[in-house]
This record gives structure tokens, sequence and C-alpha cells, in this order.
């Protein structure tokens, strides 16, 4: 893998004497206690300035401070005019645009295009203070401010949308964020070498059109420069019909049987005139060495993108198979009259620059100018470390790869231990315990290819699919030692584990999961399994639920032998592309079986630039060679259908019961109907609140009783109570026999993170509530919960 210079090694611009602020300023007032007359670069953010290594502004705001550069921060502007944007003034240098920690567009909108309530990264979770698209707002109100100040986009709505990509708001092919914004540079992935060393070099007095070379970055330009050599993508990956291979035994000398031989022209016939009988002039055409570092390849347009989803998914495939820094290469993309040119990505951090950029002088607080308002993903993580980067997994329906790549990037053991005791000493509230030691995945730390020469020229989109690589060191011993580091600190007292476990890696160590399940979980752990099938599970690529099954078995037994009860959460995925109805059935039947009751549900969400996103759009799937002939990807579009597959890992919930009985009668499944334990759902519907059947709905309303009338059950007398029904309970109508719908009160549902097992959270079989008589009857009674049995 190339060299790249390390963070520490730039000499320091001249401003470094004023040293390192408590907070980078977000007014005029804090920059003149300060002592500055100017910023030299302002960083606009949609999210609030937390000045914490978990937020992207934090991280490249000090980091360019240490670099010796006076930086600002614009916090959630109001984007409706320029002046939020000139409140610090004219940088120095450029602007640096971010949307924030995420895509503006999920942040506010949930999967079913609805506007959330909330923002988790505004002060008091309120919404709305950031605009749609916000990394393109904010770039045009930079422009407007200030027409001659660079503009840089980077974050993660930059990284995602950097190509033309796919945008399931507008269920449309955009163009590249780039273009849209009219931003000078974008970077991607993790942007510290990049950012570092486009300050560097504008501080010199280099023109930012002129900056083309550095890894991670995207710009625009009109055609290829002399000296590349440029390959159309078709030759990697081709889309459409594949010739034959040509017969090696064919006479080719029979121009009747040689479609070559009759394609040709009289003028090339006559170019062996003279040479004699038998004679043929060979032209060689001159064929230079391709070299990576000098080679680009062509995507296909915006425009055949935009119309071909076949094409899309090519160029989507072509992308995810150039993401390696050891061997990826340059991509350029027309749009329009301009090429989209995209350097290759960044060469990951060492574990000395890792220990450098997180040992920066973070406050660890939000900036005081937000008082005593809690900003909620702050509140999430104050008390948590985040000790690696990268995920080798390659789910397609996660971005995480497509930002932070597929290498994992370490901090040292020290480095972590000193955060630790940062937090412990510095961070109000601290009561002792850690929320989490982890990242994009709890366990991939120090977990890497055992040959740094096969890494560079590896091409896999994932380390981990469809089963672990042989060449894959799984050795979790550095993480054990460092959980046995963090739990000796004083004033430490516990030590939690709440990112994501890979748990197919993790059963390649009992040693670590013994480890973790003894000392590290809060009672709950959380897994995605993510589906039980295994149409959707390959698209996904994911492992099958047999290692759920094995990651299960060795969870319980080491919880028994610490004489412990804890759970395992597990997380699934509705509607995601490449599942059918009837592999939602089977997940709920699963469910089922397993005594799982999912009170929160996750349909998938189409991000930009995933794989599975691909799949969405265009109905092919990326993960192999795409052509127009190629096997379709179901895909799960309609309403009606998202909802039924987001029903079925609900099947316990009232509300959902007619769709389901609907959906199951259609797929000739009825005999999943039935009041036992052994059917999916019951055949009665009891009153649940927000629940109107579809004839109730198209009926015409019932009037009221005239003056005078005699009130019977019927013309508005509520029933009688005889007693025999309870709180939570269903009314009896006939021994053994369920009420008719409407008869039976809807209980709630359990609190629970995801899944919820029907132990948590309620009493034992058989056992009384606190402070009331045990009533529990041995007859069976219909429920709208699940019951452990």
């Amino acid at each position: 893998m190339p060299a790249a210079k390390p963070l520490f090694d730039y000499p320091k611009y001249w401003a470094e004497c004023f040293g390192a602020a408590p907070f980078l300023p977000m007014s005029r007032d804090e920059m003149d206690l300060l002592g500055w007359d100017s910023c030299d670069i302002i960083i606009v953010t949609g999210d609030a300035y937390v000045d914490h290594p978990s937020f992207g502004m934090a991280i490249i705001g000090r980091l360019l401070e240490a670099q010796g550069f006076r930086v600002g921060i614009i916090s959630q502007p109001d984007w409706q005019s320029k002046d939020a944007f000139m409140q610090l003034g004219k940088p120095n240098l450029f602007f640096g645009v971010a949307a924030g920690n995420m895509d503006s567009m999920i942040n506010r909108y949930t999967a079913d295009r609805k506007i959330r309530s909330d923002d988790a990264y505004t002060p008091g979770g309120k919404a709305g203070s950031r605009p749609d698209r916000a990394s393109l707002v904010y770039s045009q109100r930079c422009r407007e401010a200030f027409n001659d100040v660079p503009v840089v986009l980077g974050g993660i709505e930059a990284s995602l949308r950097r190509i033309a990509h796919y945008d399931y708001w507008q269920d449309k092919v955009r163009h590249s964020l780039l273009l849209d914004a009219k931003a000078d540079i974008l970077l991607y992935g993790n942007a510290e070498r990049a950012v570092v060393e486009i300050a560097q070099r504008l501080s010199r007095g280099e023109d930012i059109q002129s900056i083309t070379d550095i890894r991670g970055t995207a710009f625009m330009r009109r055609d290829t420069p002399q000296g590349w050599f440029e390959l159309d993508s078709t030759r990697i990956d081709r889309p459409g019909k594949v010739d034959k291979i040509i017969n090696p035994y064919v006479n080719t000398q029979d121009t009747s049987a040689c479609a070559v031989e009759q394609a040709k022209g009289p003028a090339e016939e006559g170019m062996n005139e003279g040479l004699g009988e038998g004679v043929q002039v060979v032209q060689l055409l001159p064929h230079p060495r391709l070299e990576r570092d000098k080679t680009v390849i062509r995507l296909p347009s915006y425009e055949k993108v935009k119309s071909d989803p076949v094409l899309y998914a090519h160029a989507n495939r072509v992308l995810h198979l150039e993401t390696n820094p050891g061997n990826a290469r340059a991509l350029v993309q027309r749009h329009a009259e301009k090429d989209v040119w995209f350097n290759p990505p960044p060469i990951p951090l060492t574990t000395e620059e890792m220990d450098y950029v997180f040992g920066l002088p973070y406050a660890r607080v939000p900036h005081p100018a937000y008082g005593d308002a809690k900003i909620p993903a702050y509140e999430m993580i104050r008390f948590s470390v985040n000790i690696m980067r990268g995920c080798f997994g390659g789910c397609t329906f996660c971005s995480i790869t497509e930002h932070e790549g597929r290498i994992i990037q370490n901090r040292s053991h020290e480095s972590i231990i000193r955060e630790i005791e940062e937090i412990r000493d510095k961070v109000p509230g601290f009561t002792g315990v850690i929320s989490d030691l982890g990242g994009p995945t709890a366990n991939m730390y120090r977990i890497a290819c055992k040959s740094p020469e096969i890494e560079a020229a590896c091409r896999k989109p994932s380390c981990v699919y469809p089963g672990i690589c042989e060449n894959l060191n799984t050795d979790h011993s550095s993480l054990i030692g460092l959980y046995r580091k963090a739990r000796e600190l004083p004033g430490v007292k516990k030590i939690l584990i709440a990112s994501g476990l890979r748990y197919d890696l993790a059963v390649e160590s009992p040693e670590y999961v013994k480890e973790l399940v003894t000392h590290h979980v809060g009672g709950y752990l959380k897994i995605a399994p993510e589906h039980t099938e295994q149409g959707p599970l390959t698209r996904m690529m994911k492992p099958g639920i047999g290692s759920y099954d094995t990651f299960k078995r060795m969870f319980e037994k080491y919880t028994k032998e610490a004489g412990k009860k804890q759970y395992l959460i597990p997380y699934f995925i509705a509607a995601h592309p490449g599942t059918s109805d009837e592999d939602m059935m089977n997940l709920a039947l699963w469910l089922k079986t397993n005594d799982f009751r999912a009170d929160q549900v996750q349909a998938f969400y189409p991000s930009p630039m995933a794989t599975a996103t691909a799949m969405y759009h265009s109905g092919k799937n990326p993960l192999r060679r795409v052509t127009y002939k190629s096997d379709s990807v179901n895909t799960v579009k309609g309403e009606r259908q998202r909802r039924l597959h987001k029903a079925f890992l609900r099947y316990h919930d009232a509300k959902n019961w007619p769709l389901l009985r609907e959906a199951l009668q259609e797929m000739g499944r009825g005999d999943l109907i039935g009041n036992s334990k052994q059917h999916l759902i019951p055949t009665y519907q009891p009153a649940v609140e927000g629940y109107t059947s579809a004839r109730k709905k198209q009926s015409t309303p019932a009037k009221g009783p005239r003056q005078g009338a005699l009130l019977t059950q019927y013309t508005g007398l509520p029933p009688r109570d005889n007693g025999s029904s309870s709180q939570g309970g269903a009314r009896r109508s006939g021994a053994g026999k369920p009420a008719p719908a409407g008869a039976v009160a809807g209980r709630p549902a359990a609190a629970s993170t995801d899944i919820s097992h029907p132990s948590i959270g309620k009493p034992s079989a058989g056992r009384p509530v606190a402070g009331k008589k045990n009533t529990r009857k041995k007859a069976s009674r219909p429920s709208t919960r699940l019951s452990s049995r």
C-alpha cells in the first residue's frame, strides 16, 4: 500500500502562536477573546457543536487547529439567507461544509418517508434545525456570502453522494453532490489526510483548482489529462450480452465461415495486393503498460445511469470493486459537459495517527452557548470510547464500509486508557460506568489480514462472507487484554459493550465470548442476525442463522456459569431487497418458536450508494456480474407490502392481525390462523386502540339515540359488568372459546430495546404480581401477547 505523509509531520502554520482554544469559537465575541482578527478556516455543520471526538466538526476542527490554523464553527445556521454565514467574517483559506454526523435526509425522514419528530444532534432534540440536503444548501449560502472563498465539502452526506446516486426521497437518480452544490472539491471517507493537505497547500498560495492529486477527493475537470490511460468500465464488468469464445479450430481462411473476414471492406482487402498469395499485413497498435496509478476507469455517464437501471447497478458494482486503498484506481463519470473525477480512497490512519487525532485537546462537552439544553446524541455517547474505525463485514444495506473503509484503523491501549481516565476526571456526571468500548463493530479491534501483500491486492467486498476468509486473523487477545486493563482502572466500576457484536467472528474465540458475557454485558447484548432465510441473507451478505444459534449456545453457557440473567437482543430488517412474503412469514414463525416479540421494527432504508440500494432501484444484484439477462432481485416497494413485512415482525400486535390474516389467506397459509399455541395469529380481533375494521371504515356512522328513546346495549347503554373480566384479560363467552371481536382488551406491549423476550419485564408464570393476589386460572385464555411456556 502506498505510504502517506504522517499527520504530525507537517510544518505548523504561523497562527500556532495563539495556542489551543477552550472551544472553537462560534461568535465574533469569542474570536475577540482569543485575540483573533479573522478565521483561517470556517466549518459549517448541520449538527450542534459538541467538542468531542465522536463529532466530525470537533475532530476536523481540532486537527486543523493542531496544524496551527484558526478554526471557527458555524453550527446549524439559519439557511434562509446568507447573513448567518457571514457572522464570523470571511475565512482566509476556505469554508468546510458538512451536513453533520448523518445524511440530512435520513436524519429528517423515516424509512416510510415520514418526517421525524426529533433530531438527536440538536439541543433539546428539536427537529427542523437543518435543511433537506444540508450540504447543498450550506454550500450555496457560503458562495453567496463570499463568492471568492473556496468551498470544501465533507462528511458522510458528501461521501455517499459523491457519485450519481439513487435518491429514495425523490425516487430518481441525482447528480453528484459536488455538481449540485457547486463546491470546489469534495472529500470522502475519513478526511483527516485530505483536509490537512488542502489547508497546507492553500496556505502556501496554491489555487484550489490546481489541487487534483490528493487521495480521497473528488473534483470537476473537462478532459482526462495527458499521461493517463482511460479504461471503460465495461471492460471490467460488462453489462449486457457476452460474446461466445471463438472456436480455436475453425478454419479462418474459409471466409464464408468467418464473420471477421466477411466484415472486411474492399479497402482492407486491397492492402494485401502485391505481397504475394497468402501474405497478410499485421498492424501492431501501441498498447501501453497499464499502471494503476495512471489508470482511470470511466463509469457510464449520469445521463446513462439515470435512464438505465442496469447501468446504474453496473456502475455501483465497479465503484465498490475500487474501494481498497491498496489497489483502487481513479474513477471518472461524465455529467453533461463536465467530468467528475474521483481519486482513489485515502490511505488508512496508522495507530500512531489515530492516537494523535483522539488525543487532541477536546473539551468533551457541548459548547457553552447551548446552556443547559441537552443534546441527545451527546448524552448517548458522553461516557463511551471509540477504539477503532472501519468495518470489513460488507453488509449491503450499511454505508459504514463506503465511508470508513474495510481496513480496521486501531488506537493503542495506552490512548484508550488515557481517554477513559479523562472521562473519569473531567466529564460531569460520571458514575463509574463506561457505556461502550467499541466502534462500528464491537469486536473487530486489531483484526486484519494475515498478510499485508494479500490485503493490498484483495478485491473481495467482505472478509466474513460467505464464510470467514482463511487469510483473516481472528485473534481477539488484544481486545481481551484491553477490557481487563480498563476494568482495573481506579474509579471505574463497570465497562459495558454497547456496539453491535459480529457474532460469527466472536465464536472463533470462546475466550472472548466468556470475557464479554462474564464482565461486560449490562443485562442485554445487541446482535444483528437481520433475518433467518437464505434469500435475503445472501443479498445482505450476512451469515446464516446457524451462526446465531452457535453464539446463543455459548452466550447462555457462559451466562449460566457467571450466575447472571442476561438476554440477547437480536435485530431484524423488514422489506430488504431479495425478501419475499414467504421469507417474512418464516421469520415470524421463527420468532414465535423462540418466544421473541419485536417492540420496534427496522424497515430497509435505501441510503445513497449502498449496494442494497442499487438492488432496490435496479432490481439487479451488483454482488455478481450485472447483465440485462441476469437474475432479478425481488424488491419491496409498495406501501402495503412494506407494511405487511413489518407486520410479520410484529405478529403479536393485534393491530397487525387483519392485514396478516388477509395476506396468509392469499398465500394459501390459512392454516396459520387459529387460536392455539401452534398458530401464528388468532381468528378473533380484540378491541385495540387505533384499530378500525375495514367494514367499519366504509360504513355510515351510526346516529345517536333520539331524545326520550329507551336505551339498550345497541342504542347507547354500556355493557353490563358481570365481574368476569379483568384488566388485560380476555372476556369469556363460553368455556374455552374466544370472545367475539371487540370483547378482548389489548395488553400493553413490554418495553424493550428492539426484541423483547417474554421473561423480561413481566412476572414468572404462576407468580403473583407484587401487591396483588394471584387470580390466575389453569384454563388458558386468548391474549394479545405471546406467552412464554
